[in-house]
Parts: C-alpha cells; structure tokens; sequence
C-alpha cells in the first residue's frame, strides 16, 4: 500500500514539474484576456497579476527542488508527450530536474519574482504596464522551458524565445528609434550564436542518433575527437551569442536602452547566465573535447579583461555595469574552460542576486 501511494506522490511531483514553465504561461494569457488593450488606468493591476505569478513559479521551483533532495537518484523527469519521430530518432517534449537546474531554476524565479515587484513601481506610470508585464511573464517561462528541457531541441525553444522575449524587452519603448536599433541589434547578433547552435545540434544528432541529454552521453563514446570537437565548438558559437562573449558581446551594452527591471532581469539571473547553463549541461561532451576548452578558456580571459577596460571609460551608471556583466561572464567561461563547472555555477548564482542589486540600485538613482 505503501509503495503504491509513494508512486502516486512521485508522479505527481512529476506532473507538478511539467507544470512549473507553464505557470507563467498562463500568466501571459491572463494578462492579455484581463489588461491588454484597455485604458492605461485600468492597467494598474497588471503588474501585481505578473509578481504574484512569478512568486507562483518560485514556490512551486521551491516545492520541486524540496522532493528532489528526497529522491535517491537526484532527478525529477516529466515526459509530457512525443513531440515528433523520424525514423530511429524519437524526440520527447519532457523535462528534467537535477541539482544543477534545480539550483537555476531557483535563482530565475526567486530573482525574477522580486524584478517583477520592483518593475511595478518603476512602471507605474508607463501606459503600456500590460504589455510590459505580458513580456516579463513569456520571458519567464522562456527560460523555465530552457533550463528544464530534457534534450536539446526542448531547451532551444526557450533558448529562442527568450532571444524573442529580450528583443520585445529591450526595444519595449519603440518609437525612441535608439531604443529599436538596439532590440534590433539584440535580436541579429543572437541569431548569429544561434546558427551555431543548430549546426551544432545536427551534428550531435548524426553522429549519436538522439538529442536526449542521457542517450548523447552514452553515444558520445562512439564519435571521432575530431566530431567531438566540431559539435563542442559549434554550441560553443551559440554560447557566445547569447552570454555575451568576445566578438558577440556588442548587443549587451546596447541594450540599456530598456527599462531598468529589464536590464536587471536579463544581465543577472536569466538570459546572459543561458550559455554558462547549457555548455554545464554538455559538459560530458566538453571534458572530452580539449581543443574547445582551451578555446573557452582564452575567450572567456579575453572578455573579461576587455570588458572590464572599456568600463572604465564610460560615465554612464547602467553602461558600466552592462561592461561589468560582460567581464563577470567572461570570468564564468574562464572557470567552465578550466573544468570548474561548480565553481562556474556558483559564480552564476552570486552575480545573478549582486548584479540585479546593482541594476535596481541604479534605476533608483535614474528614477530619483
């Protein structure tokens, strides 16, 4: 009896998490069917709809990461449905939750939460507060969808939608042109990264005939170094997109042209940490791949000393901490490059709550 209502509870902590990126879905919905389209002070309460929805994810993240320090095997998976099957290749859209993304996962909606919060009084006197809210919401579960995917195409849904959802974010004042030529230019420079990472995808899934995160660690044995070191560098390309690295990094700065809480939510816990996830979650084909370390390695030094220069030459309060974003991220890659993937997340976890401190302080500022 015991056991049968231990598996009853397993899965429905299994459901609990395939449920978790939907959360600030529904947000999205609830939003547009409550908000959207209607006179600016009818839009009050969209900002507190959105926050009490990401405080929603947070605890049911909170939940998830509870039952999975219970579970011996140290991992939730939630196969929601085949997504497609063509001929031996089977991709299921499904999901996982282990130490590594259960950590991040944490840090994306306990720091999201409290950006959604401070958004509703720096915001408060925008006439577009339900769009603005809509976006933050969709660029939640965009990234929920990444971290948690349990294969590779999973997590490059979200990983492109939240390079949609920061082109929304950062051009969200549109009609100042700066504030569209640097969406814009967010948007391209991803889709750069971006083709990388399909290529990189192709030749992962030619070589091992799967896209799952487990079955590419056991058929990854099977690949030639020089494969190996292809597929590694390719994702690589994707990494460099979209956290910012050298020569992919001029989009960051640029993006201050949005709104504060924008800047916070993207150059600390969310979107610039997306490269340093999935190169973590790979790292089975990166400790095999030497050549490309060393690359990562080099990158990541460069950037961080680069970056960190041209910060001292700005005057502007939100472009210097967008320089130092890029320094602490080529920092990140350095320690990735090293082999300290642990010590990579650890970084990402500190700089995700000091820098959205940062970013809020210096909204104030601008706000005061």
């Amino acid at each position: 009896m015991s056991s049968t209502v231990s598996a009853e509870a397993v899965n429905a902590v299994d459901n609990l998490l395939g449920f978790l990126p939907l959360i600030p879905f529904l947000g999205v919905l609830g939003i547009v069917g409550l908000f959207l389209g209607k006179k600016p002070e009818a839009q009050g309460g969209a900002g507190w709809f959105a926050a009490i929805v990401a405080s929603l994810s947070f605890v049911t993240a909170l939940n998830l990461f509870n039952h999975l320090l219970q579970i011996p095997g140290g991992a939730l998976i939630c196969n929601a449905w085949t997504w497609f099957e063509v001929g031996s290749l089977k991709v299921n859209f499904a999901f996982k939750l282990d130490h590594l993304n259960g950590v991040m996962a944490l840090v994306v909606t306990g720091v999201g939460s409290l950006i959604h919060f401070y958004a509703i009084g720096y915001m408060a006197h925008d006439d577009s507060r339900a769009r603005f809210f809509c976006y933050l919401n969709l660029f939640l579960s965009a990234m929920l969808l990444l971290i948690l995917g349990d294969n590779l195409l999973v997590m490059f849904v979200g990983w492109e939608g939240v390079g949609l959802c920061s082109y929304l974010l950062i051009g969200f004042w549109y009609r100042e042109m700066p504030n569209a030529i640097a969406g814009q230019k967010a948007f391209v420079v991803n889709r750069i990264g971006d083709a990388g990472f399909i290529l990189g995808m192709f030749t992962l899934v030619g070589a091992t005939g799967t896209l799952s995160f487990s079955g590419m660690e056991s058929g990854i044995l099977g690949m030639s170094p020089r494969t190996i070191e292809i597929a590694a560098a390719l994702l690589f390309v994707g990494a460099v997109g979209k956290s910012a690295q050298l020569p992919l990094f001029v989009w960051l700065p640029d993006a201050m042209a949005g709104p504060t809480p924008v800047s916070a939510l993207i150059h600390a816990a969310t979107m610039v940490t997306a490269g340093l996830y999935m190169v973590t979650r790979m790292h089975f084909l990166y400790e095999i791949a030497p050549i490309t370390m060393s690359a990562i390695s080099v990158v990541g030094g460069l950037t961080a000393f680069l970056a960190a220069t041209i910060a001292l030459t700005q005057n502007d309060i939100k472009k210097v901490l967008a320089y130092s974003t890029v320094s602490q991220l080529g920092y990140m890659f350095l320690a990735l490059g090293a082999g300290a993937f642990s010590n990579g997340i650890y970084h990402v976890v500190t700089h995700a709550f000091f820098k959205a401190c940062l970013f809020m302080a210096s909204g104030a500022v601008i706000y005061a």
